[in-house]
């Protein structure tokens, strides 16, 4: 169990469990260990350094072994990332003459000539029957011998692993922080938190579950374990049964349940009784999701156990047998009637739905009086909305001021769903008056204010303070470096360098990676991919047409010379498998200065790695947008679009790209600047800027994008691994 549990720990907190073993001099292996870790961009804190150094080699060594497999899957080191042009980027050719030599190779090979004869007769040859396209030319080790070593650059990112408590105390505090998350954890994070449940089922549980999705899952390790539920609500029931069959536990998609056995059936009906039982206006609940809660009673067989009369009235409602009425449709019908104010009174019931009906509220109302009445309903049930709902609310406000007015001609509305899944359509709302959007913010931010813990002494890397609030869903994929969507980064460095890594399960795949430039009025400039693999710009690593053994693609750009203000990283799935169905995927780039040489892929200049989970045929991970200053940032998408069932390039998805990224860009996102701003109005805080290099004698609240060593051990840290903590609940 150790060795699942300390690579999770690693995982999330960049802790280090403290190593336990005999005593004895493990110096030389823990220097050693330190050195392998900066090979791949990290690196011990002397903390853990001398923690090691004075227990046995032998532990020491097992240490080593165990936390560099764990580091190098972060980065992406744990595969071999291999290319088709065996020293790109030097030498890459000109598309057009490298397909005519493909040509010219087929012509001369006696299996191939006469079908490529043929197509050329017929004036198009399709690249894939060509031998010598798409499949690697060169092994491995040819290709590392093709490159000179990687020169150290100080740019270079390090990592810093920090020394961590006892293993059972690290998870059991993980646990406590993923389950009582704020925010929706992604696909990762809800794996590991199930992970985590089962070993701390006896254990001290959060005080509460704010996100459902988490709840789901913790249910099921309970249900596995013969532990009780923790239900509040009859969809809690639903989300559990969804995660039993291997389901959707967000309801998005439709579950099909599986034939469950007899302890799951009388656990699920046992804990619908004890819900209704304790509240019965929570059968209410059961019409948002009548046909799901039809299809479950079919395999729960509710007849079969009559001392559960109150899960019976359940599936009574679902078919229609038992009236329940829901605050939805009692809101709809006073709508229908134009009482705007009656709605807003009854939504005060349910503080929730009230924040995200106000908007329609408002452009419901008629008069400045009902808009008063809708709002001091919003400023009267403000303290009870979760933080992450009410600061949703805050960031929706922001986009509606008049400097942003959607009602204007060719206004846009970009929506992402919790997937990832983006579109865009036009927007003709009216506007939020400006004084009804002025009290609901400075209600908003005293509230605000008012939730947030006082934060002491307050340390604040000035690169956090752009980094987005994770509000919207599952707005961050799991991996390294990986902020959320919306967030802006600083990128330092002349060679910019994306690379993809996938590798199929079962059928033939073939993803392209593709960067669009585009000028500040989006329009395109040029691109780099498959068909296009060498611009001014930079070039492009080779098209890799199937990935039984993993398959990596690269693009290397150099930001002097880029032309336009956006640079747009893209993966097309051309073929085969989707994000989801693939052994495995991610993307990421690397930065380096112009000197540093090295292997295509070098682990020490990875400055982001995320996995690609995700619906649709075409993944935008991020974009580069150059500033009035010249200065790169990235701007955080992690989007899906839904593109073609295959033959996805970038040439035909330009103008959607452009579309939607405008949309992205044009939006102004909840920081951590806010949150800061607000700790700090009105108070004694003491505010520092961190300075890469001094750190504080006493305990402090750090808030950066790394931890620094050396930290008094009381100080409070945040940074991008558990920014969810600083969204208050």
């Amino acid at each position: 169990m150790a060795q699942t549990l300390e690579p999770l720990v690693v995982r999330h907190t960049h802790r280090l469990p403290s190593p336990s073993g005999p005593a004895g001099s493990g110096d030389i292996a823990a220097r050693q260990f330190d050195a392998a870790l900066m090979s791949v961009g990290f690196k011990l804190s002397a903390g853990l350094l001398e923690r090691l150094s004075g227990l046995s080699e032998g532990t020491v060594v097992g240490t080593a072994v165990r936390t560099l497999a764990t580091v190098r899957e972060i980065v992406g080191d744990h595969v071999r990332h291999n290319v088709y042009f065996v020293d790109f980027p030097a030498n890459v050719p000109d598309t057009f003459d490298f397909w005519m030599r493909c040509i010219a190779e087929a012509l001369a090979d006696d299996s191939s000539r006469a079908r490529t004869l043929d197509q050329l007769r017929g004036g198009v040859v399709d690249l894939l029957t060509l031998p010598s396209y798409g499949n690697y030319r060169h092994t491995y080790a040819e290709m590392l011998t093709a490159h000179e070593e990687l020169i150290a650059a100080a740019g270079d990112r390090m990592t810093v692993l920090h020394l961590g408590g006892a293993l059972d105390d690290e998870t059991g505090a993980l646990y406590l922080k993923l389950a009582g998350s704020a925010t929706p954890l992604g696909e990762g994070g809800l794996r590991d938190l199930e992970i985590l449940a089962g070993r701390c089922v006896d254990g001290p549980q959060p005080e509460a579950i704010p996100v459902r999705e988490n709840r789901a899952v913790i249910n099921r390790a309970r249900l596995a374990a013969g532990a009780d539920l923790l239900l509040d609500t009859v969809t809690d029931v639903l989300r559990l049964a969804c995660a039993v069959s291997g389901g959707d536990v967000t309801l998005q998609e439709p579950t099909r349940f599986r034939s469950l056995p007899r302890p799951v059936r009388r656990a699920l009906l046992a804990g619908l009784d004890s819900v209704v039982a304790a509240a019965p206006a929570k059968l209410a609940d059961v019409t948002a999701h009548r046909e799901a809660f039809k299809r479950l009673g079919e395999r729960l067989h509710p007849h079969e156990y009559p001392r559960w009369p109150h899960a019976a009235d359940v599936f009574a409602v679902a078919r229609g047998e038992k009236e329940a009425r829901s605050i939805d449709s009692r809101v709809e019908e006073l709508l229908d009637r134009g009482d705007v104010t009656g709605a807003a009174m009854l939504l005060k019931s349910a503080p929730g739905k009230l924040f995200r009906s106000l908007d329609r509220l408002l452009r419901s109302a008629v008069g400045q009086d009902e808009r008063d009445a809708v709002i001091g309903a919003v400023e009267q049930v403000a303290p009870l909305v979760s933080g992450r709902v009410a600061l949703s609310l805050r960031e929706h406000l922001h986009n509606r001021g008049e400097d942003s007015l959607p009602g204007k001609p060719g206004a846009r509305r970009v929506f992402v769903n919790r997937t990832g899944r983006a579109w865009v359509t036009g927007d003709a709302r009216p506007p939020v008056q400006p004084a009804d959007r002025e009290r609901l913010i400075a209600a908003l931010d005293a509230d605000m204010r008012r939730r947030l813990p006082d934060p002491g002494r307050l340390l604040v890397d000035p690169d956090v303070l752009d980094v987005a609030l994770p509000l919207s869903g599952k707005a961050t994929a799991s991996g390294l470096g990986v902020l959320p969507r919306g967030s802006v980064s600083p990128v330092d460095g002349e060679l910019l360098r994306f690379f993809v890594y996938w590798k199929q399960t079962e059928r033939t795949t073939d993803y392209d990676l593709s960067a669009l430039l585009l000028d500040a009025r989006y329009k395109t400039i040029t691109w780099l991919s498959y068909t296009t693999l060498t611009d001014r710009e930079g070039e492009h690593s080779g098209d890799i047409t199937e990935a039984p053994d993993g398959a990596s693609e690269f693009i290397n750009l150099r930001l002097g010379a880029a032309r336009g203000t956006f640079i747009v990283p893209q993966v097309n799935i051309f073929s085969g498998e989707g994000f989801e169905e693939v052994e495995e995927s991610f993307f990421g780039f690397m930065l380096r200065d112009a000197e540093q040489q090295g292997r295509p892929f070098e682990p020490r200049t990875v400055r982001m790695k995320s996995e690609l989970r995700g619906p649709g045929r075409v993944a935008l991970p991020l974009a580069f947008r150059r500033g009035r200053d010249g200065r790169w940032h990235a701007k955080w998408l992690h989007l899906y679009l839904k593109g073609t069932p295959s033959a996805n390039r970038v040439e035909e998805n330009r103008v959607s790209v452009a579309t939607l990224l405008r949309g992205i860009v044009e939006r102004e996102q909840l920081t951590v600047r806010y949150l800061v701003d607000l700790m700090c109005g009105g108070t004694a805080t003491t505010v520092t800027e961190w300075d890469g290099r001094t750190v504080p004698d006493g305990p402090v609240t750090y808030i950066g994008l790394q931890r620094p060593d050396g930290l008094h051990p009381d100080s409070r840290v945040i940074t991008p691994e558990n920014l969810r903590d600083l969204i208050p609940g």
